[in-house]
């Protein structure tokens, strides 16, 4: 050092402060960077980002060849300075606690600190640009590396710690998938995020959830006089209508419609030609969940099922239609009152005691209890063990309710004050 003139030390010193800045935010901008967004960035042929997959596949190696140059720069910048300091001051004690302090606040905030936050806030552009850097420098001096990593191998074996691979720690379950779309703000458009959000939560819901109920389901009855089942036939907004022979219970068939209209028009359609019609019924468990639910609506070549309890009583009715109502949203139809709107009117809302529970807490962002009854005339019947009269007011959770009218051991319609406090649509 005694060639090596003050000024020129400095220099030495500021360029190894820089090297060290270098590899501090390598390393953290390498293991802050988004892997996905790599992996994106990989496939449309970015050079960098694939090699900075490859140093991430081998973490070890990575965080070897990184820390090996930083500790060696930072002890040599510790030694220049305590050089430096005394040229300057002297051989003393004092002096060398004074080199010491100042080199380590060089290397706390030029070194560390700084090149540190820069990596971690601009880590997905960073780690591509570095790894040009580091692959050569991994392979150059891959035998220290090696030699390092073996050491520290043989020390996690001794103490026992099996680090999983890198692949593991970047694996995501399905509740973060759901948190990462609800998060993902303006990357994807709200309609889009809604529907991958609805598909999360298919395994969750069960075709009991999303049927029609028994009592709302159209259906043709062959004991009926053969004038008001051609009515029937000319007035259905269905294409496929179960037909049945006095119990619904005792379905024969599904008649699609478009098999009838000429048959309907001239008036040659009959009993007999209806039963000669019929597709083969298709019957599901209640509790069949919507996702298998799909697949076997697939599988199967179907599009409309007739849902059964254990006892083989038909509880309702889904159709394909349903399934895909609840991913992407509901869709305008042609049956009449198909889209009736559900929104606060002020403070409250009047709705038909045949609503289905998870339609209201999505619709006006209430919490009412899933778990038992799937409509609100459940509910209140299951809550109050009694059919109540028109005027009842009752509170289940944070809802308030109050029944305005009753009839045929129903609840037909009910009036909702929204919850005092909650924020709601």
């Amino acid at each position: 050092m005694d060639s090596i003139t003050l000024s020129g030390q400095l220099w030495i010193l500021a360029v190894l402060l820089v090297l060290s800045g270098f590899f501090s935010m390598a390393e953290t901008a390498m293991m802050a960077c988004n892997r996905y967004r790599l992996k994106a960035a990989a496939q449309a042929g970015s050079r960098g980002a694939q090699h900075a997959l490859d140093l991430l596949a081998q973490t070890d190696k990575l965080l070897g060849v990184i820390l090996l140059f930083n500790n060696l720069v930072n002890a040599a910048a510790a030694t220049l300075t305590g050089v430096i300091a005394i040229d300057l001051f002297g051989d003393g004690e004092l002096t060398l606690g004074l080199g010491t302090l100042l080199v380590t606040f060089l290397i706390l905030v030029f070194s560390e600190i700084t090149p540190k936050v820069v990596g971690a806030g601009y880590a997905n552009a960073i780690a591509p640009i570095v790894a040009f850097i580091l692959s050569p420098l991994l392979k150059v001096f891959y035998p220290v590396v090696w030699t390092v990593n073996l050491f520290v191998s043989g020390l996690l074996a001794i103490t026992r710690l099996r680090p999983g691979s890198s692949e593991e720690g970047q694996t995501l379950s399905a509740d973060e998938l759901r948190a990462l779309m609800t998060e993902s703000g303006h990357f994807i458009p709200a309609a889009h995020r809604r529907i991958l959000i609805n598909l999360f939560e298919l395994e969750d819901v069960t075709v009991e959830d999303v049927m029609t109920p028994r009592n709302q389901i159209e259906a043709i009855d062959l004991d009926q006089p053969l004038e008001v089942i051609q009515h029937q036939i000319a007035t259905s907004h269905h294409g496929r209508v179960p037909v049945f022979a006095g119990d619904l219970d005792r379905v024969l068939g599904v008649l699609p419609q478009r098999r009838v209209v000429s048959a309907l028009s001239t008036g040659d359609l009959d009993k007999d030609e209806i039963r000669s019609l019929l597709t083969k019924p298709y019957f599901v468990p209640s509790a069949t969940p919507l996702y298998s639910q799909l697949q076997f609506f697939q599988e199967n070549r179907q599009r409309l099922a007739l849902v059964v309890n254990e006892y083989g009583e038909v509880e309702g009715l889904v159709a394909l239609e349903d399934i895909i109502e609840e991913i992407v949203g509901k869709f305008t139809t042609g049956q009449p009152g198909s889209s009736v709107s559900l929104a606060w009117a002020g403070d409250n809302v009047i709705v038909d005691g045949g609503r289905s529970l998870r339609e209201l807490n999505a619709k006006l962002g209430l919490n009412l209890p899933l778990d038992g009854p799937k409509t609100l005339n459940g509910l209140l019947l299951e809550h109050l063990q009694d059919i109540p009269e028109s005027g009842v007011s009752v509170r289940i959770g944070n809802v308030a309710m109050e029944i305005l009218h009753t009839e045929d051991r129903m609840v037909r319609s009910i009036r909702l004050f929204k919850p005092v406090g909650q924020t709601l649509p």
